[in-house]
């Protein structure tokens, strides 16, 4: 299977504006590309009788290189690879936002997101990486040099550098000490194992919210653009990727155990956007990454041999007694200890859901 390997870079100052160079090319093409294809779209719909055909990735690539680059001659300083993945990667967005499975691709900003993709005559050494007009770039650690990749892409997080690429790597078969479990995602507790086992989510938005809203509130005032304004916008990102590292260390411990031990997990279909609508929880929520811990426990279900079995959101795991199986008519948030009438059984809310959610699995 197909893995993504991404490691940070080691740079110097003449590399740092080489790579933002490409990815202010990367972002011009793209915001050029959106702006013509949705003049495209609204001549469509206000002239039905004369229809004009919607651009592929090749079609807007050629019409770039014959009106824009002749324009921009800061085009020829990059790479071609850069406007062109730009291109390709609007098309793709475009099939997917026709097929109504994501919104329609919006324009991109700089400073957010930053990132291009290039291919070619790339090398991997054990420290460093090649790339088309740049050339050598270190890293912090030693690489994976038994493949070569087929494309880089490079992205900024803060004022930090990485790179990244697909490597394909063999299923890794563990000794499972437990056959089945039900996991059970919740705000006071991250996960709640049918084992009885219980993971705390670092919460780590919560933690450092108010430093955040300090930075922030001091900004307030300082002139855009300046350099004092500038000075605080990076102090911010460096605290909001320090926030998602955090998040992101403590999903990947936890699916990693849970794949590697189980043979077979058993989660609910959650319905995350509709979570997120409920403003006086959206925010607990978000800061667990309910999303991310699906979508890491997916791929790893794959990699280390364990079943992943995604339970039907309308499943009554939390109403339904694990003891009896009596179904509850209502149970609000605020209790805590699910209290069974028809047995007796008194147990933990989230232990309850797990167990029932192991029994939907087994």
């Amino acid at each position: 299977m197909l893995l993504g390997f991404k490691t940070e870079l080691k740079l110097n100052n003449n590399q740092r504006t080489q790579l933002a160079r490409h990815c202010g090319v990367a972002r011009h093409a793209w915001n050029w590309g959106l702006g013509l294809t949705q003049q495209i779209l609204d001549h469509n719909r206000d002239n039905p009788d004369e229809k004009i055909k919607f651009p592929t990735a090749v079609d807007l690539h050629k019409w770039l290189v014959a009106m824009v680059k002749p324009r921009y001659p800061w085009y020829y300083e990059v790479s071609k690879c850069a406007p062109q993945y730009a291109l390709r990667q609007l098309s793709e967005a475009w099939k997917q936002a026709f097929k109504k499975s994501k919104q329609p691709p919006k324009f991109k900003k700089k400073g957010r997101s930053d990132s291009f993709t290039v291919d070619g005559s790339l090398a991997v050494d054990h420290f460093r990486i090649k790339v088309p007009v740049i050339g050598w770039l270190k890293t912090y650690e030693r690489l994976p040099i038994d493949q070569k990749p087929k494309s880089f892409t490079i992205s900024r997080t803060a004022d930090k550098w990485f790179v990244s690429w697909k490597i394909e790597v063999e299923q890794i078969n563990t000794l499972k000490a437990v056959n089945v479990v039900g996991v059970d995602l919740g705000i006071k507790a991250l996960a709640t194992l049918s084992t009885g086992e219980m993971f705390e989510g670092t919460k780590s938005y919560r933690r450092y919210e108010r430093k955040l809203s300090r930075l922030q509130w001091l900004n307030r005032n300082k002139q855009r653009g300046s350099n004092n304004w500038k000075k605080a916008q990076l102090q911010i990102a460096r605290l909001h990727r320090k926030i998602a590292n955090i998040r992101k260390d403590t999903l990947h411990k936890l699916t990693t155990y849970l794949a590697k031990n189980h043979s077979k997990i058993g989660i609910e279909d959650l319905n995350v956007s509709g979570m997120l609508a409920n403003h006086k929880l959206a925010k607990a929520i978000a800061d667990m990454g309910f999303y991310e811990f699906r979508r890491q426990l997916e791929y790893k279900c794959e990699l280390y041999g364990s079943e992943l079995v995604v339970v039907d959101r309308w499943f009554p795991s939390s109403k339904t007694c694990s003891s009896c199986d009596t179904k509850k008519e209502t149970l609000s948030l605020s209790e805590r200890v699910f209290k069974c009438d028809h047995c007796g059984l008194e147990i933990d809310r989230d232990l309850n859901a797990s167990i029932n959610l192991e029994k939907a699995v087994s």
